[in-house]
């Protein structure tokens, strides 16, 4: 290239041929040459070529002007062709991203997965089956409480009754069904909402498997992504009984046999084609369509499940008709009711016994399934009759045998409205029915039912407790004192025997509550339950041994491994034989001619205490046969007052209507009894202990009938309850205790 001239684009050197013909042009007045290989000079310039070529006629314009309309012909089609080039390149641009961008999800999706060879179908979460004294179903609990069970062992209605309505095509889908999709996205947009969802059975059983219920389009992706992975582990048999068994249907039933047992009280190798039809129905809304809860809507759903199932020609038209309306409900299902305290109590204790569980068992118990129902029924028709008149809400019993065995618990009126067990964990003042513990701390230090002491107003440090009456009896003797509930009586003993000394005797007995040692303890003004207060009283019962309140007697796998067995308590005798027999003398005068006059078992010899609160915010009775020590609490959460409900009054009925039944048919037994009893021949000396009385009015002596002491006849009919009046009013709001 020379100096001076422009510089050109760079140009590729031609050899041979190519090179030969490079420079050659033609004009439409050249003739075809003859095969000469020579190649011609090239012509010295363009511009002289042109001219030379350039004829000087008219024609050569005209070839012009026809080779210009050709050529546009040329560029339109040209420029079609490279619009037609761009569109597909630039097609295939986006969809190269499209693809790229649903890799990248899938691939962040996945990310967020667990490693999908170390996923494993999880095992189904441990059942706790409780069963009572005959051993027949009382509760369960755990999440899956059915057992599973075998696709060839249900009827063949039943799989496809779900296959129908929830998955037409899942035998035909790779885990998820594209069809069905789009089916749900058409019928979704014509019904401007979500009507119709396009999940499989096989993204249903991923989600319930492994994933949350959140709605969200990250885990509808999990969703999808583990379903093609369940699809390509298992057979869709499989993948159907998982399904089966896994599903939930509300009211804490998960699998079709933990449902059919809840809500037709069968095994799902037994349901009706009718039963069938309801239970796929439930899938799709199971809190609101449980046919205990909602009857009619679980009803209507069958039906339409009836229809998919004719339609897909699983049943016949004639078989959908004749099974409208059938289903059998039984939807009181085992475990109902007062019992799940039990339950829950179980639940409580369970890891102490047993330690973690990894597989389901069985838990034997010592309640009695009858005796339950009759607590149950007692509890909640008395309030059901008399909440209203005395403003009482709740209330709760506990009955054992008198070596601690639980045979009844009631921690509640209703417990569907309030899971909160006032049997066990609720803690009150109770009142005078503590009381015992204070006369037998008395007895184990000299003194006997028949020594005298003063009922009379007493002050103690400003505090001047006083009786339910106003009225004292001045000298009278521990057993008239404590039937009659005199709480001048036993403020006196309790100062006199030590009030660190009667908490000891307490907690001997079984009381595991904290205790305060203080004047006022005598009166039960530190807090209790109701359990622990009446296992204190188990000893009266069965000669003076401690107990242990139990309810668990042993527990076994399903398969019939024993994991634990309760061993008998050991014989630890905590009140001696003499001092058991002189309190049941004492408090079977309660019975009698105290405070519980209303309580009576026909036949049977029977002893107990009442008790009530400070402004009657507790009313107790804890009352005992050789066969059983029953208690009976009642009262307000919110520890309100009551309407002078008193432990003489609701607690002994509903204490009277329970003992009543439990003893039918039982052989009748004695109470224990002191060794040649305790002699009345020293009653002189018991009253050289009685100090001057300080009553104005003094009582009538009292009367030797039949070799023990009644209370006076004048006050036959009184009930001594907490005082009136400022003092009491003082005493009652700073205290507490009376009955």
């Amino acid at each position: 290239m020379g100096l001076g001239k422009k510089k050109a684009g760079r140009k590729e050197p031609l050899f041979g041929l190519p090179a030969a013909l490079a420079d050659l042009r033609l004009t439409a007045a050249d003739r075809i040459p003859n095969a000469d290989d020579k190649p011609k000079k090239p012509a010295k310039s363009s511009a002289r070529r042109k001219k030379a070529e350039e004829p000087d006629d008219e024609p050569p314009r005209e070839r012009k002007a026809s080779a210009g309309r050709s050529g546009a012909k040329r560029r339109s089609k040209s420029c079609f062709g490279a619009g037609l080039g761009r569109l597909v390149y630039w097609g295939a641009v986006l969809s190269l991203w499209a693809v790229i961008a649903v890799v990248g999800v899938v691939v962040y999706v996945g990310a967020h997965l667990p490693p999908i060879d170390s996923l494993e179908i999880p095992k189904r979460p441990p059942t706790i089956q409780i069963v009572g004294l005959d051993g027949s179903m009382l509760a369960q609990r755990g999440e899956m409480a059915g057992a599973n069970v075998s696709l060839k062992d249900l009827p063949p209605y039943l799989p496809k009754a779900f296959i129908a309505i929830e998955d037409r095509r899942f035998y035909s889908h790779f885990g998820i069904d594209p069809v069905g999709i789009l089916r749900a996205l058409v019928t979704n947009v014509l019904h401007r909402g979500v009507s119709q969802g396009g999940s499989t059975l096989t993204q249903q059983l991923a989600k319930n498997l492994f994933l949350t219920q959140e709605r969200t389009m990250q885990r509808k992706l999990q969703e999808a992504e583990l379903a093609i992975w369940l699809e390509r582990k298992h057979s869709k048999n499989e993948i159907l009984e998982l399904y089966l068994n896994r599903v939930y249907f509300g009211s804490g039933a998960y699998g079709v046999e933990a449902a059919a047992q809840k809500y037709f009280g069968k095994p799902a190798k037994n349901v009706t084609v009718a039963e069938a039809a309801m239970l796929a129905g439930l899938v799709k809304s199971p809190s609101r369509l449980a046919p205990n809860r909602n009857p009619e809507g679980a009803e209507a759903r069958a039906k339409i499940v009836l229809a998919a199932m004719a339609d897909a020609k699983f049943i016949t038209d004639a078989q959908a008709q004749a099974s409208i309306g059938q289903p059998s409900y039984n939807v009181k299902p085992a475990g109902a009711g007062t019992v799940n305290y039990v339950a829950d109590w179980i639940g409580e204790v369970l890891d102490d016994l047993v330690g973690q569980i990894d597989e389901s068992i069985k838990v034997e118990t010592t309640i009695d399934p009858k005796l339950q129902g009759v607590a149950e029924a007692a509890i909640i028709d008395e309030l059901a009759a008399k909440s209203v008149k005395f403003n009482v809400s709740q209330g709760a019993l506990v009955a054992m045998t008198p070596d601690g065995a639980v045979r009844a618990m009631v921690g509640g009126r209703n417990y569907s409205d309030s899971q909160y067990n006032r049997a066990v964990t609720a803690r009150r003042q109770p009142g005078s029915s503590f009381k015992p513990f204070v006369y037998l701390t008395a007895l184990e230090q000299g003194l006997t039912p028949d020594t005298l002491r003063q009922d009379a107003p007493i002050e103690v440090k400003g505090w001047k407790p006083e009786n339910y009456t106003h009225e004292y009896f001045g000298a009278v003797t521990l057993t008239q004192a404590l039937a009659m509930s005199l709480n001048t009586v036993a403020i006196r003993l309790g100062l006199e025997v030590g009030p660190k000394n009667v908490v000891r005797t307490a907690h001997r007995l079984g009381i595991s509550s904290k205790l305060e040692p203080n004047a006022s303890i005598a009166l039960g003004t530190s807090e209790v339950s109701v359990v622990e207060l009446v296992g204190a009283y188990a000893p009266f019962a069965n000669g003076g041994f401690a107990v242990t309140p139990h309810v668990v007697t042993r527990i076994r796998t399903l398969s019939g491994k024993l994991l634990y067995m309760r061993q008998p308590d050991e014989r630890n005798q905590v009140v001696e034989p003499r001092y058991v027999g002189m309190m049941n003398a004492m408090m079977r005068e309660t019975l009698i001619s105290g405070t519980a006059k209303k309580a009576e078992i026909p036949g049977w010899p029977a002893a107990g205490k009442t008790g009530t609160s400070q402004d009657y915010r507790d009313a107790w009775f804890i009352g005992y046969t050789a066969n059983l020590v029953t208690g009976v609490w009642l009262g307000n959460d919110d520890n309100s007052p009551t309407r002078k409900a008193t432990g003489g009054g609701l607690p002994v009925e509903v204490w009277t209507r329970f003992m009543k039944t439990a003893h039918e048919g039982v052989p009748v037994a004695n109470l224990p009894s002191s060794p040649g009893g305790w002699g009345l021949s020293n009653l002189a000396q018991a009253a050289s202990q009685v100090s001057p009385p300080t009553v104005a009015t003094p009582g009538p002596a009292p009367v030797n009938n039949g070799g023990g002491y009644r209370p006076p006849p004048t006050r036959a009919n009184a009930r001594p309850e907490a005082a009136a009046g400022l003092d009491g009013w003082l005493m009652d709001r700073l205290f507490g205790g009376n009955r």
